[in-house]
């Protein structure tokens, strides 16, 4: 297992006022300026639990709630943990890439249970105007199926191997049943991904996870949040995962 040097810098949250802030040119140059420096320390960060993967024991199950979260678990796992993401964030990328696999590892030891919450605030910065929906459906399909390993495979393909970059093209429905199919899935849900049979769905679930996001965060949601509780966890700090299961 490899450990974290050096301390891990998260690039800055997502919410749903960044891109309403209107500045000026100087300002702008500068902003671009500091964020490609955090960028670049961040790129250096070193992967916790590094060629673990993602979770792999078969007693780990996917659980899609009526509200679209998705339960991430062992039947039996001692603690649930929730997570809120934007399949767009950048950030929401960066922690699972460094902290993916760590967090799988505790998943699969029946430490840890993962609770899902996606929002879609950031459609707006895709190519195609829905990424955000149209990724949170897919979501759902394979979730639904109830695979621990195989929707661990998906969101791991989603947010670190696969993930587009705000601002550019995107995937199509195609792309990202292509992507399910990768991980595992079987035919009948790439037919659920690809045909975005629950796009509709998506778009209301998302508005709910996004009210209650709004609610914990004092109507400021930004993403990644990730809490035990009602307490939201430092991921500034490298051992927040190990810590969790101490």
């Amino acid at each position: 297992m490899s450990q974290s040097s050096p301390k891990y810098t998260p690039r800055p949250m997502s919410s749903t006022t960044t891109y309403a802030l209107g500045g000026v040119a100087i300002v702008l140059i500068v902003l671009i300026v500091i964020l490609a420096m955090r960028w670049g320390r961040e790129d250096e960060a070193t992967v916790r639990n590094d060629g673990y993967g993602p979770v792999h024991n078969s007693a780990v199950i996917s659980v899609l709630a009526p509200d679209g979260a998705v339960l991430l678990g062992r039947p039996d796992a001692a603690k649930t943990i929730d997570v809120y993401e934007d399949p767009l964030c950048p950030a929401c990328g960066q922690v699972e890439r460094i902290y993916g696999q760590e967090l799988a590892q505790q998943i699969d030891e029946g430490k840890l249970a993962v609770r899902y919450h996606y929002v879609n605030f950031l459609d707006p910065r895709s190519g195609s105007k829905d990424y955000s929906t149209r990724a949170i459906a897919a979501n759902e399909c394979v979730a639904e199926a109830g695979s621990g390993p195989t929707y661990s495979k998906f969101h791991e393909l989603m947010f670190v191997s696969r993930q587009p970059r705000e601002g550019s093209g995107d995937l199509t429905n195609q792309e990202l049943a292509e992507m399910a199919r990768a991980a595992g899935a079987p035919e009948g849900v790439v037919q659920c991904v690809g045909s975005g049979a629950k796009v509709d769905a998506a778009k209301a679930n998302a508005k709910t996870a996004l009210d209650d996001l709004n609610s914990r965060l004092g109507g400021r949601a930004a993403t990644p949040a990730i809490f035990e509780g009602a307490d939201r966890i430092d991921v500034n700090n490298e051992t927040w995962v190990v810590d969790l299961t101490r």
